[in-house]
């Protein structure tokens, strides 16, 4: 009777496990796009223990998220029922003529749409503000001078004395009225010992966390984390780019870990699509659409920059940045300049950079000497080759740790904002991004860009080639993680 049992729960099993592995091999053959992970999880799911590694492929191998549909995305439609902003027709006729006498960014405008479905708009003003040095102060005195609304999605905000401050301020905002919503990624949100989310919580600000994992039926999205970085203002100015709320981007206070990182200041209808962005995230995280022209007031033409923002994830916008990237890098025709702290591009990528070079562009790329994670520098050195011999040029540059995300075509286009090149940003990551046409803002961040590159040190193909060999399989090794990095 005994035997028979065992042989009775032998059977069960190995049907069981025949039918989850059948289920997760469909699934990755119906939903990967890229063949190679198809044959690598299906030889994982197969050639191991079938139950537990199917487990593991629907908790880490699906990486896609419905964020809308239904009430919720009802509810948002009718959050975003604005009228279209009215562009006077002098404005229509300066596009225009910009069309013509650029046609490849005349494409560009035409593919960011397609891919967005979101204007271009004129009458944007954009201000870069270098560390939280400049960029702190800037986005206090917005929160302190709110009248109706504050906004704020953050990956990481320290409990330490920039986190305090923003604290201070988030608090003393509502109490004089203003309608305040905060949201932090709930794994950037325990960087620090003591998470801020307690303390705004008590001192009356709504807080919450996007997508909490600390129980198991999250653990499939433990990958997918919101690394937007949006502040909005009564809905009239907002501050986007890549800078976190720590104390380490105040290099003016001597911290420890010093950060660079450049943010920008941005006033104009552009706005209205970054506070877009985040009334869809806090629906999600909450469940409350924010309703009302507090939050999605009119706003008028304040500069001369032609500016967009383009959301990015693994939901709806999945791939949008990537595409955008692809398309910026085909139009550039004398200079690319990429400044990201981590650099670990897919094929597609090395591919357009590649052609980009070789069709004579100056192609250069600014990275850290000095990388805050090892794994990602190893890796990202590993894949450096690839472009180094196709004529792009790698400048590292020294110390403190170089967190700036920014991208620069023919003094003409600027992106700027969270994503960095590298699969967890293009992939996995919630991302903000704003695209602008602006020679003065281009003028600005050349700048920025030259005095980066003139105390940076140059890195050859030669040098690559020169490692050791132990240094080289180190390197390679590491390469290997790159999707997880």
């Amino acid at each position: 009777m005994i035997e028979l049992l065992e042989y009775s729960w032998s059977v069960i099993y190995l049907a069981f496990a025949v039918v989850i592995a059948t289920v997760a091999t469909v699934h990755a053959i119906l939903n990967k796009r890229e063949t190679r992970t198809v044959i690598a999880w299906i030889a994982v799911i197969w050639l191991g223990f079938p139950v537990v590694t199917s487990l593991l492929y629907f908790a880490f191998g699906v990486n896609r998220l419905r964020r809308r549909g239904g009430e919720l995305q009802r509810r948002l439609d009718n959050a975003f029922a604005v009228p279209d902003l009215e562009i006077p027709a002098e404005i229509r006729q300066q596009l225009e003529q910009a069309r013509v006498r650029y046609p490849r960014f005349a494409q560009m405008v035409d593919l960011v749409r397609n891919l967005t479905d979101q204007p271009l708009l004129p009458g944007n003003r954009v201000e870069p503000l270098l560390n939280g040095d400049q960029a702190y102060p800037a986005m206090l005195d917005a929160i302190h001078g709110a009248r109706h609304s504050i906004s704020l999605v953050t990956y990481i905000f320290d409990h330490d004395r920039a986190g305090q401050a923003f604290i201070d301020a988030l608090s003393s905002a509502r109490e004089r009225g203003v309608e305040v919503r905060v949201l932090v990624d709930d794994v950037g949100a325990r960087y620090s010992r003591t998470s801020v989310v307690g303390e705004l919580c008590r001192r009356g600000v709504d807080c919450r966390t996007f997508l909490p994992t600390r129980v198991p039926r999250s653990v499939q999205y433990a990958n997918l984390r919101n690394h937007r970085k949006l502040l909005a203002v009564d809905g009239q100015v907002a501050f986007t780019g890549s800078l976190n709320i720590r104390e380490g981007c105040m290099l003016d206070q001597q911290p420890e870990y010093p950060v660079q990182d450049i943010h920008f200041r941005l006033a104009g209808p552009v706005v209205t699509q970054m506070q877009r962005a985040f009334i869809a995230d806090w629906a999600f995280a909450s469940g409350e659409v924010l309703l009302g022209d507090q939050w999605l007031p009119q706003v008028d033409f304040t500069g001369d920059g032609w500016a967009r923002g383009i959301p990015d994830g693994p939901d709806e916008d999945f791939e949008k940045l990537l595409l955008t990237l692809l398309g910026a890098i085909g139009v550039a025709q004398q200079r690319l300049v990429i400044m990201t702290p981590y650099f670990l591009p897919d094929s597609s990528i090395v591919n357009a950079l590649s052609v980009a070079a070789l069709r004579g562009v100056q192609v250069d790329i600014i990275l850290p000497e000095v990388n805050n994670l090892r794994l990602v520098q190893w890796a990202s050195t590993a894949m450096l080759w690839q472009v180094l011999i196709r004529g792009c040029r790698v400048y590292l540059t020294p110390p403190p740790f170089d967190h700036s995300k920014l991208m620069l075509v023919d003094d003409a286009y600027v992106m700027f904002g969270s994503t960095n090149w590298d699969p967890r940003s293009l992939r996995l990551n919630f991302e903000y991004n704003v695209e602008c046409y602006s020679a003065l803002l281009c003028e600005q961040l050349t700048q920025v860009v030259e005095g980066r590159i003139a105390k940076a040190k140059v890195l050859t193909l030669n040098d690559v080639d020169s490692r050791s060999l132990a240094i080289k399989l180190r390197d390679g090794f590491a390469r290997l993680l790159t999707p997880y990095l």
